[in-house]
């Protein structure tokens, strides 16, 4: 044999081994198809099929996330909202993946998107904005029921972005305020019955000891002139003037009446 009959036959051989080695990647499952008909499922690693009569597909098994695009829901109030959210899925048999489903990844997408639909519009607004981990959990579930016969596993479902109409956005922002107003009245009205009781005792206690009503009035007086903005002019003596001033009267009266008995 001549060199290059050896050189073609070489590179025929190559050929032949090009063709019959696989690499299954740690991520990734081999199937292979003999004639149309499955015949296993390779782990990762160097493998050999026969070429020509041997196929192999190799569908991933990492997570794969996948956006759910914003679509318009009529909640159970008849509230039309745009919601979009995102999923978390595998394969977790390689077999049924490539068997059960001609593409995965489209069919458990259009399955999302039917079930988001779904499932929303069974919640009034206020559940969807409120119990959300609730609704995730209830789309999660039935995406995974529907998804399990074709090797999927669906492992998390969140809704990330609910758009609400400008007229709703306004009303909640109106209750919200309301709601913070009603708030700030039952604070200051249960201030005002706190402060109310406490006045009825401050004003029994002057009433036993009427000079603490003098110190309150200068201690009042005190800070009014804390601010240096104001002249006051207030009789020290008040209160005890009046009451000399009635003592003067009252023993004026008891003297005439003294001197009328005596003559």
């Amino acid at each position: 044999m001549d060199i290059i009959t050896l050189i073609i036959i070489g590179i025929v051989v190559l050929i032949i081994l090009g063709l019959s080695v696989r690499v299954v990647n740690q991520y990734e499952r081999g199937v292979v198809f003999r004639v149309g008909k499955v015949i296993g499922v390779r782990d990762p690693g160097l493998r050999l099929i026969i070429p020509l009569v041997d196929r192999m597909v190799k569908p991933s098994l990492q997570i794969v996330t996948m956006p759910i695009p914003a679509q318009k829901i009529i909640t159970q109030d008849n509230v039309t909202i745009d919601v979009a959210a995102v999923a978390y899925f595998k394969v977790v048999d390689a077999y049924k993946a490539v068997v059960e489903i001609e593409n995965y990844n489209k069919a458990v997408n259009q399955i999302s998107q039917t079930t988001v639909r779904s499932v929303v519009g069974q919640f009034t607004l206020d559940e969807v904005l409120s119990e959300t981990p609730k609704v995730n959990k209830r789309i999660q579930g039935i995406i995974d029921t529907h998804s399990e016969p074709w090797g999927i596993k669906v492992t998390t479902v969140e809704i990330k972005d609910i758009k609400l109409p400008d007229s709703m956005q306004r009303a909640i922002a109106l209750q919200a305020e309301a709601e913070r107003e009603k708030r700030a009245k039952i604070i200051s009205a249960e201030g005002e019955y706190l402060a109310a009781g406490k006045l009825g005792e401050a004003a029994d206690i002057i009433t036993e000891h009427p000079v603490a009503l003098q110190l309150r009035i200068m201690q009042v007086l005190s800070n009014i002139a804390a601010e240096k903005n104001s002249t006051i002019v207030f009789p020290a003596q008040l209160l005890n003037s009046i009451r000399d001033i009635k003592d003067f009267f009252g023993s004026e009266m008891s003297a005439a009446k003294e001197d009328k008995k005596s003559k």
